[in-house]
């Protein structure tokens, strides 16, 4: 059984189609590129699989389950979504680390908080850091850190690279790629850079709605 299965999912505005007949397995710790022209559907279909917006027809399934049978604020605990723009929060850095503990009312992993930020080249110091001094791509490591202080099962990623300078890329996939392959995460992402789809461990192509490539 696959981690997430989605079968015959649709999603329309009105009487416009955005999504048609999405079929789609994806197994635990696989890592899914989702690509395609702009306004094809990417991002619906993830913010669909995120439980940010809901399917109009169709099945989505998660470890087995109806998506409509979870609680959407457990569910999104397990399936975590990272934005395009990275939004923090707070004054510093250690505010946006600690807000996933305080949420489920758990006491701050400072060290784990440390040797997260060490993996992405920043240090202890800069838990004090005020979020305004972060660069562009720092603001992207932490916000991604974030996302993973307390793991979820699977990690969405909507164009994080996009408007980041090489070195500042490199950072933040070998710290996806940690994420993956060392902490056992699901990844799913969606980007238009040509090297990540030409790197692609499994690339799902979605043109005017609909998955022309990468069903398995």
């Amino acid at each position: 059984m696959s981690l997430l299965e989605l079968h015959h999912v649709g999603y329309r505005v009105g009487d416009t189609p955005i999504l048609q007949d999405v079929n789609l397995k994806i197994d635990k710790q696989e890592w899914v590129t989702i690509a395609g022209p702009s306004g094809s559907g990417k991002s619906t279909l993830v913010r669909i699989i995120a439980s940010l917006l809901s399917k109009t027809s169709g099945e989505l399934q998660f470890a087995g389950q109806p998506i409509e049978s979870y609680d959407p604020i457990a569910y999104r605990r397990r399936v975590s979504y990272a934005f395009q723009q990275p939004t923090l929060f707070g004054e510093t850095v250690a505010d946006n680390l600690a807000f996933p503990y305080q949420i489920r009312q758990a006491p701050f992993d400072q060290q784990r908080a440390v040797t997260a930020l060490e993996y992405v080249g920043l240090g202890e110091a800069d838990l004090t850091k005020h979020v305004t001094d972060l660069s562009g791509g720092q603001r992207q490591r932490i916000a991604l850190l974030r996302n993973v202080m307390i793991y979820p099962e699977v990690l969405i990623l909507d164009e994080v690279t996009a408007g980041l300078d090489a070195e500042n890329k490199t950072f933040v996939w070998n710290m996806i790629q940690h994420f993956n392959q060392d902490d056992h995460l699901t990844i799913i992402a969606i980007t238009h850079d040509q090297s990540e789809i030409e790197s692609a461990k499994r690339l799902v192509t979605i043109e005017n709605g609909q998955i022309v490539g990468g069903v398995q």
